[in-house]
């Protein structure tokens, strides 16, 4: 994709002034509008104004965005300040601990392999029953409580919390402790209440990881403790910084994913009809909403060590960079007709997992988490709907992960 580039960019100076960015949806599965008038400017990278008044550069293309994705003059360095701020709770998080996300190679690739073969395709195949099992309970308390019922406070987000604190071996009777400070770290709007809910994990999880070493625990937590205390490789803080990443990632984006496919099946009536059918259809439509409501759409963003020309573009060395998931996931070179939601679709090949070293470490699961849910979901409540009109849902602001967190149904 990298090329000779003899001219200026388009993103020059005679250009209107870059737009805001991140930019808040109105609703839960189309773009925003001025998403739409990027990509009608018909190039594959965007200068954008970030909160703070900096600007940085908007990849809007699939092909622009897979080959930067993978290009090590890209830093994932969080800490350092050429890293695009898309609000005051990444500043706030500047000076945290990095977990390997926030790696780059060679640093990154040991810190991943600590926790990777609990996320391989074998490991994962089989929790499927352990997974089925959750899924069912949580139904089940549900439907007892009686309806209308909120689907994120009652099944949405406890399900994936059990799955990833059995996982860690995260006690979960701990789980509106680690909830809400979840909740805080991803959603906060300012730097000090960052700070603040990752103090409070950093203190839960340093304590759970400690005692691990004192008493004999199940999870992955302990296994990393054990294993590293032997090779003296990684210290108490690099530990920490994964389990946050672990407990938080592996809750937060399933629960948003859940209410958002429910919102987005039950407003696509012809789809769902067609994934009732069809049972087989699941695995496919799951990569299909993956793509379709890419609720992870800041998390690819990258600073540019050394000048990188592409695609007409100059990139140069301290520019900021945002991979958006929404905006590569609905390139129509990529995906056909890419604004409407196909559950038989082929879109294995979406951005939402990211791409490169950084691809997501829990995509198995997640996938299989959202395989069981709607399958569970819409065989025990087949006339599940919303209480409530969609235009009337509460969404999550731009920069943060995408979803609502309160959706009322009834069956």
């Amino acid at each position: 994709m990298t090329g000779t580039v003899t001219t200026p960019s388009p993103e020059s100076s005679e250009s209107p002034e870059p737009p805001a960015f991140p930019t808040d949806r109105t609703c839960p599965y189309r773009l925003p509008e001025q998403y739409d008038r990027l990509r009608e400017r018909g190039s594959s990278l965007h200068r954008v104004t970030l909160y703070d008044g900096r600007q940085a550069w908007v990849v809007t293309g699939y092909e622009t965005a897979r080959a930067l994705l993978a290009d090590s003059r890209l830093s994932s360095d969080r800490s350092h300040p050429d890293f695009p701020a898309t609000s005051p709770r990444v500043v706030g998080l500047r000076d945290a601990d990095p977990s390997f996300i926030g790696l780059d190679p060679p640093e990154h690739g040991p810190r991943r392999r600590m926790a990777i073969r609990e996320f391989t395709v074998r490991r994962v195949k089989g929790m499927r029953a352990d997974v089925e099992r959750i899924v069912h309970t949580f139904l089940e308390d549900m439907i007892a409580s009686g309806q209308p019922a909120d689907l994120v406070s009652r099944f949405a987000l406890p399900v994936p919390s059990m799955v990833i604190c059995q996982l860690l071996g995260v006690p979960y009777a701990d789980h509106d402790f680690f909830q809400d400070a979840s909740h805080r770290l991803v959603r906060s709007q300012d730097a000090e209440g960052a700070r603040a809910a990752r103090r409070d994990l950093e203190d839960y999880l340093g304590g759970l990881i400690d005692s691990s070493r004192r008493e004999p625990r199940q999870g992955l937590l302990a296994t990393m403790a054990d294993e590293q205390a032997a090779r003296g490789t990684v210290g108490r803080e690099e530990l920490v910084a994964t389990a946050i990443l672990l407990l938080v990632a592996g809750h937060e984006t399933t629960a948003s994913m859940t209410s958002l496919s429910v919102i987005t099946l039950l407003d696509h009536p012809e789809q769902h009809a067609a994934l009732r059918a069809d049972p087989s259809l699941v695995p496919g439509a799951v990569e299909e909403l993956l793509r379709y409501l890419s609720i992870a759409d800041v998390v690819g963003s990258r600073f540019a060590t050394d000048d990188i020309e592409i695609d007409g573009h100059r990139i140069r060395a301290g520019d900021g960079v945002i991979v958006t998931n929404s905006l590569a996931n609905r390139d129509g070179s990529a995906f056909e007709d890419p604004d409407t939601f196909d559950v038989r679709r082929d879109a294995r090949h979406h951005l939402s997992f990211g791409y490169g070293v950084h691809q997501c470490l829990g995509q198995n699961l997640a996938r299989l988490e959202l395989e069981v849910i709607l399958t569970a979901l819409f065989d025990r409540l087949p006339t599940l709907r919303l209480a409530v009109p969609v235009e009337r849902l509460k969404l999550r602001p731009g920069t943060t992960i995408q979803g609502v967190d309160e959706l009322p149904v009834v069956w």
